[in-house]
C-alpha cells in the first residue's frame, strides 16, 4: 500500500466545522445579489458579528479561515478571530456574473425558471465551479485535526454544506440572502 504524503492525509476523525455567514450589507438589505462586489457590513452586520463572538466563546478552534472579501472578513475581524485567520480564495461567494446586482425577481422576469443551484449565472460561475471550489476547501479541511471554523457567504457556503452532509444552522450574523 503506497503511503499517503501529509497534503493528501484524510482524518478518520473529521473535524467539526463551524460556518458563519457573513454579517448584513446594503445589499442584504435590497435583497441583491452580492457576489464579487466587496461591500462592507451595516452597523446592524457589525452589531451581529459581535453578537458572534458571544456564541463561540470557550471553543477552540484548530484553524479559522475566511474569504478574502470584507464583509466576511470583518465579521471574522468583529467576531474576535481576525488574528488568527487565514484568508482561503476558495471561500469567496459565487460568482454572479451578469446577476452581480441584481435581485432574483427581476431575474425572473427575463428567466422565470432560473434557479442559482441548477442554472448558475451568466458570465459568472456554474454550479460545477463553486462545487469544485467547495470540494477543495474540504479536502483542505479533512486533513485538519481539530475543529474549523469558515466566514463566508450564503451561497457558497449552502453549497459547501450540501456535499459534506452539513447541518445549516442559522445565527445572529446570518439573514437570508
Amino acid at each position: 500500500m503506497a503511503r499517503k504524503g501529509a497534503s493528501e492525509r484524510v482524518n478518520q476523525v473529521l473535524p467539526i466545522v463551524y460556518l458563519a455567514r457573513h454579517g448584513e450589507t446594503a445589499w442584504t438589505l435590497s435583497g441583491q445579489h452580492t457576489g464579487l462586489t466587496d461591500l462592507p457590513l451595516t452597523e446592524r452586520g457589525e452589531r451581529n458579528a459581535r453578537r458572534l463572538e458571544e456564541r463561540l466563546r470557550g471553543l477552540s478552534f484548530a484553524n479559522v479561515f475566511t474569504s478574502p472579501l470584507q464583509r466576511a472578513r470583518r465579521t471574522c475581524e468583529l467576531a474576535g478571530f481576525g488574528a488568527v485567520a487565514e484568508i482561503d480564495r476558495d471561500l469567496v461567494e459565487w460568482n454572479y456574473g451578469e446577476y452581480e446586482g441584481r435581485r432574483t425577481e427581476e431575474i425572473h422576469r427575463e428567466r422565470p425558471d432560473w434557479q442559482i443551484f441548477r442554472d448558475g449565472c451568466p458570465g459568472g460561475e456554474s454550479p460545477s465551479q463553486v462545487g469544485a471550489r467547495a470540494d477543495s476547501a474540504i479536502k483542505r479541511m479533512r486533513a485538519i485535526e481539530g475543529d474549523v471554523l469558515l466566514f463566508s457567504s450564503g451561497h457558497f457556503l449552502r453549497v459547501l454544506a450540501k456535499p459534506a452532509g452539513l447541518v445549516w444552522s442559522r445565527g445572529p450574523a446570518d439573514s437570508s440572502c
